[in-house]
């Protein structure tokens, strides 16, 4: 793991789409700075397909599909991709899971619900879990009750994992980097070989390990490095400044990259 600073000028050149996390990567604090939102126009103005891939719930993702500059958002750690429509008031769900067994989904994690509370009395439910549609949430402890909510998720036949704000469980083994995958083809053309090359990724958590594991062009926001043991596969950059500042750093050197390539062309 090397400083973004220190990239080569070309070293993004080839970048088309970023992907990133939100909470404490768009983010910090809880707050999206405004040069964040600023960074996330830039790169859209320039031809950068930007989709967030988040654990958050399908309600916040609703919101910023309708309203932000980016082209997509991957809800739920993988359980939903949600899409503007062309008219621009409308938005688009694709679920993970086909749409005739999504009520059965909901129903077994309905009594995954009960079988934590009855194992775990101490798990408290996220206060977004009534925006969730995909999977269950509970607010981090910082204690052993957070391994302990794992503990029972998989239990009862769930996935789970933690990340900077929640333990969070969900059915049908999928992750962000199945979900960004599968959209990547399905929506823009673009296949995994391919993706490898010319997908940037962003993040900050243990739920971002596949992404760092897969594509070669990925970031980590400063505060990555409290999550450096639970990483298997730590990201190729780090950015000096942590959640939406370190993302601004990161969308600079995609733009500086991309410049570059164009100033190359021109001369050509």
């Amino acid at each position: 793991m090397q400083n973004l600073s220190s990239a080569p000028v070309d070293q993004f050149s080839k970048v088309r789409f970023l992907l990133t996390d939100m909470d404490e990567t768009l983010t910090y604090r809880g707050r999206l700075p405004a040069d964040t939102y600023l960074a996330l126009e830039r790169l859209q103005a320039a031809g950068i397909c930007v989709l967030p891939v988040t654990a958050a719930p399908a309600g916040w993702c609703d919101q910023m599909a309708r309203m932000w500059p980016v082209d997509g958002v991957i809800a739920e750690n993988g359980g939903l991709f949600f899409r503007r429509s062309l008219q621009g008031h409308e938005v688009e769900r694709h679920y993970w899971h086909p749409s005739d067994s999504l009520e059965d989904i909901r129903n077994r994690l309905h009594s995954i619900e009960k079988i934590v509370e009855k194992v775990v009395p101490q798990a408290q439910q996220a206060d977004d879990q009534a925006f969730r549609l995909t999977s269950l949430a509970y607010s981090r402890t910082g204690t052993d009750t957070d391994l302990r909510i794992v503990e029972a998720l998989i239990g009862a036949g769930a996935n789970a994992t933690i990340n900077n704000l929640w333990v969070l469980g969900w059915i049908g083994g999928y992750d962000k980097l199945s979900m960004s995958l599968r959209i990547l083809v399905e929506k823009y053309g673009i296949d995994a070989e391919s993706a490898t090359e010319l997908v940037a990724y962003s993040g900050d958590s243990t739920n971002d390990a596949p992404m760092f594991g897969f594509f070669r062009h990925t970031v980590g926001v400063s505060t990555v490095i409290d999550y450096l043991p639970q990483l298997p596969v730590p990201p190729q950059w780090i950015t000096h400044g942590p959640g939406g500042v370190g993302f601004v750093e990161f969308a600079d050197a995609i733009l500086k990259s991309r410049r570059h390539e164009d100033g190359k062309r021109t001369e050509a």
